[in-house]
């Protein structure tokens, strides 16, 4: 079938922004290791991915291309000039959101879609250490 302007915008606007499969399977996981959590708090800036308030702790979950992957982002074809500016914005607010969370005292986590999809039980490991890092900071 030729892709046109339509098909791809129709596409486009299927993408889910949030609940994603790979959000839905992070968070199933680290549920059952017991962990309790807001998911895309609006209350904190950037509305993150995964927020333990607690612990000062978010995570985002970064899809290749909707972040601008530099390993897996291919800019397309049709309406590329948009596309560009749309996903260096985004690769811009990335970079305000992290800079706020730092400069606030926050831990903050950030993993690739495809880090996610290669290593998911690193990607959990590394979450969990971060928790449990936080939560002993905070009994002293």
């Amino acid at each position: 079938m030729k892709k046109t302007q339509s098909n791809r915008s129709n596409n486009m606007r299927a993408i889910r922004g949030k609940d994603t499969k790979m959000e839905i399977k992070v968070r199933r996981a680290l549920w059952q290791k017991g962990y309790r959590f807001r998911k895309n708090d609006r209350t904190l800036y950037g509305s993150p991915d995964i927020s333990i308030k607690k612990y000062k702790l978010v995570v985002f979950l970064d899809s290749c291309f909707w972040h601008g992957c530099p390993v897996h982002f291919k800019l397309p074809k049709i309406n590329s000039e948009f596309w560009d500016q749309k996903i260096r914005r985004n690769i811009e607010r990335d970079a305000e959101v992290t800079r706020h969370y730092v400069e606030e005292g926050w831990t903050i986590l950030r993993f690739w879609e495809h880090e996610i999809k290669e290593d998911f039980d690193h990607v959990i490991y590394v979450i969990s250490h971060y928790v449990e890092r936080q939560r002993s900071l905070s009994n002293l």
